[in-house]
């Protein structure tokens, strides 16, 4: 398959509308990142998502939508099942990095659920996904652009890296800015409930509603085990509502160790296992965002890419305080590393 390089002209925003609603898949930016787009109600172009990404067909997709009026007729039924709460995060937080769960309309394919009956909605902020949403005139499923259990793309040179040939095309837009994937709010219960943290942390959410938020429990606990999306299916008894809870993910070729300590118990430790990887010839790279913590989720998915195009064996990363935005980046460096925290 030749994968089209797309620009952001108008022309080539409705030939990536006119793709989908053939059902292909379109990479296209979004303010956190590059998502891969195919048409939400099509199950069968949604199963080629899960095919061109190597993705567990259990693991959910998050449905992206342009305007909030595109939101009821996904919703089982419509404005009776969107809270008070719902309206005052869509009337604050969209469009913009914040994902809503629902129960899903009997029109939302399993194959976009992950075989739920609730459905992940957002409305991006970036212009260029907008456009393409409303070019295509129905609403994206769309996961993160890579190879399942890669760091997410951050720019489109990044999903050609990994999807080049396996896609219809890509919209080569800018560079993401935000950087890390949307919060996930499940909204289906008496208690909002953060399935996966993001620039919109808990704080944020609890200062609009009023009310306490609460975290999954998968996000305070290690887990035992993060399956291999390559195994396909796994551990069918836990059915994750939101991408990033089951499976292994962000993670480049070079083996990830986070670091945590002060200025000198950072560097310390990283000489020494910089000394001792070199004894054995492996190349070490060491990333220290200090207390730039915006700049570290800008930033983190760009540099385990950018490491691992350099051919380094091993990335170092000095562990953020986990609170605020800090909490959000630290889940996905966690992940990164396999948990694997000296």
């Amino acid at each position: 398959m030749k994968t089209l390089r797309l620009t952001t002209s108008e022309e080539d925003i409705r030939k990536a509308g006119e793709l989908i609603v053939c059902g292909g898949l379109i990479a296209f930016p979004t303010e956190t990142v590059y998502g891969l787009g195919a048409d939400a109600l099509d199950q069968e172009a949604v199963r080629s998502v899960y095919e061109a990404k190597g993705r567990p067909s259990d693991n959910p997709m998050i449905v992206h939508i342009a305007d909030a009026m595109d939101l009821e007729p996904l919703v089982r039924n419509g404005r009776a099942s969107i809270s008070e709460d719902a309206l005052k995060l869509i009337g604050t937080f969209w469009p913009g990095p914040l994902t809503l769960v629902f129960p899903k309309a009997e029109s939302v394919p399993d194959a976009t659920t992950g075989g739920l009956d609730t459905v992940a909605i957002r409305m991006p902020s970036n212009e260029t996904a907008q456009r393409f949403i409303r070019a295509a005139g129905r609403p994206i499923a769309a996961p993160s652009a890579n190879l399942s259990g890669k760091p997410s793309p951050t720019t489109a040179a990044d999903v050609l890296e990994d999807m080049d040939g396996r896609i219809d095309g890509v919209i080569m837009g800018e560079q993401c800015d935000v950087g890390i994937e949307s919060t996930v709010l499940d909204m289906t219960g008496e208690v909002p409930t953060i399935l996966r943290p993001g620039l919109i942390t808990r704080e944020w959410l609890e200062a609009v509603l009023g009310k306490e938020v609460a975290l999954d429990k998968h996000l305070l606990e290690e887990p035992d085990h993060l399956a291999d999306p390559g195994d396909g299916v796994a551990d069918e008894e836990f059915a994750p509502k939101s991408p990033g809870m089951k499976y292994v993910h962000y993670s480049p070729d070079a083996k990830v160790t986070l670091l945590e300590g002060n200025d000198y118990e950072f560097r310390v430790k990283a000489t020494a296992i910089g000394l001792e990887a070199r004894k054995h010839g492996q190349r070490v790279a060491v990333i220290d965002y200090g207390d730039d913590v915006r700049g570290a989720a800008h930033r983190l998915f760009a540099d385990l890419r950018e490491f691992d195009r350099q051919g380094y064996d091993i990335i170092l990363i000095r562990t953020l305080e986990e609170s605020g935005l800090g909490f959000s980046v630290m889940n996905r460096m966690l992940k990164s590393a396999g948990y694997d925290v000296k």
